[in-house]
């Protein structure tokens, strides 16, 4: 099992922990974390681009001349997409990117991630985090207690909106729960601080 140092809110060294060999202690699946990153990135993609095809645009309702004695090659509507200001043929239309990797590649993609941050020593672990009400400033001492400096993950075991608003007003921290914690976030930031309990839970609901 990984074992990594335990630290209080003051920065001080309280110990060790003992993290889940399975969430924690796995060799990192690079296929599966780029699959997973890019399913997520996919599912965020908006998809409302949209062009305007010969029944859309207006215009066009009489045939421009007879079909025969003219000269000039037969026309049935001046908005058939060979006319200037005609519809768009084949254009993008609105849909959905999203879609879903199997349950078990979604498993293994954050055991990936997770044990990457251990393999780079870039997890810490907390002793416990508490903040009584929303303030930027105790978020700011804590990352300095830790010296952390990067762009910073804190994960708790479950949604706490005092600290999650005490970290609103920072652009290179981010708040989540253990439920939402996913592939794109872990890989997007440098450090990851999580709570004990938060690790166990971790260790539980992954493995």
């Amino acid at each position: 099992m990984p074992k990594v140092a335990l630290y209080n809110q003051s920065g001080s060294q309280v110990g060790d922990v003992e993290l889940n060999d399975t969430v924690f202690g796995i060799e990192p699946n690079e296929h599966v974390l780029h699959d997973a990153v890019v399913m997520q990135q996919a599912s965020r993609r908006q998809g409302t681009h949209a062009v305007k095809n010969r029944s859309a645009v207006s215009g066009g309702g009489r045939k421009p001349w007879r079909q025969k004695g003219t000269g000039r090659a037969r026309q049935g509507s001046i908005r058939s997409p060979q006319w200037v200001g005609g519809g768009v043929v084949f254009g993008p239309t609105p849909r959905s990117y999203s879609y879903k990797l199997p349950k078990k590649v979604r498993r293994l993609a954050l055991q990936s991630a997770l044990s990457s941050k251990v393999k780079e020593e870039s997890l810490v672990v907390l002793e416990g985090l508490a903040i009584e009400t929303p303030k930027t400033k105790e978020v700011v001492n804590l990352l300095a207690a830790l010296n952390v400096n990067e762009k910073a993950l804190i994960v708790t075991a479950d949604q706490d909106e005092v600290i999650a608003k005490s970290a609103n007003n920072l652009p290179n921290t981010k708040v989540l729960s253990v439920s939402q914690i996913n592939v794109l976030d872990l890989l997007a930031h440098d450090k990851l601080i999580i709570t004990k309990d938060a690790a166990e839970k971790a260790g539980e609901v992954l493995a």
